[in-house]
């Protein structure tokens, strides 16, 4: 063997030694950490399929244990997002059912009231009459509201009025049993009691 093929060896062996020390040198790719998992679902998937295929071996794997943490954390937001769902579902099954009870309680008080008015309009239906309906009933308040009061005299005017010629002028008759005498009987008794006072006088004398 000659000495061209020795060198040839001993640089192909110097190779081989570089190639594996750089090999052994060289730096391991960094774990993927929980937010860029969770940032993206499809690397997510990848890690998990890759470390489910041998769970003994990847169980301390970094990229393994940030892959199933950011699951769980998946996880819980979706059982989040799902109970929320769920009670603003609730929440609005509980609003219609709130609505359906106060309808049919309002349709039950004006069948009742309707029952009421039917009853009360055959009772007096016997007697000829007829119950007052609702819109009688707000005319009837709106006219009372309307009447105009009485009012009174001020005192003062009260006293002052009836002083007038010296006389106190009689009530107007209101039409009552009560017996009134007119200005021209008053004048025929005065003049008669004058004439019976002449004679008396005149017998005297």
């Amino acid at each position: 063997m000659g000495p061209i093929a020795t060198l040839s060896r001993l640089r192909f062996a110097l190779l081989l030694c570089g190639a594996a020390l750089v090999g052994a040198c060289a730096e391991e790719p960094k774990p993927r950490s929980v937010p860029e998992l969770l940032e993206n679902p499809i690397v997510l998937e990848a890690v998990m399929v890759r470390c489910n295929a041998n769970r003994t071996q990847t169980r301390y794997d970094a990229e393994c244990v940030n892959a199933r943490q950011a699951v769980s954390m998946l996880e819980a937001r979706e059982d989040r997002e799902r109970a929320k769902a769920f009670e603003a579902q609730s929440q609005r099954k509980r609003e219609a059912l709130r609505r359906t009870q106060t309808a049919a309680a309002e349709a039950r008080r004006r069948a009742q009231e309707a029952e009421r008015l039917r009853e009360e309009t055959a009772y007096l239906a016997q007697f000829g009459e007829l119950p007052p309906s609702p819109e009688d009933d707000e005319a009837m308040a709106e006219t009372e509201s309307n009447v105009p009061g009485a009012v009174l005299p001020d005192p003062e005017e009260a006293d002052e009025s009836p002083a007038t010629g010296g006389e106190a002028t009689l009530p107007a008759s209101d039409g009552g049993n009560a017996p009134t005498m007119s200005r021209e009987e008053s004048a025929d008794l005065g003049a008669i009691r004058e004439e019976l006072q002449r004679r008396n006088d005149g017998s005297e004398d």
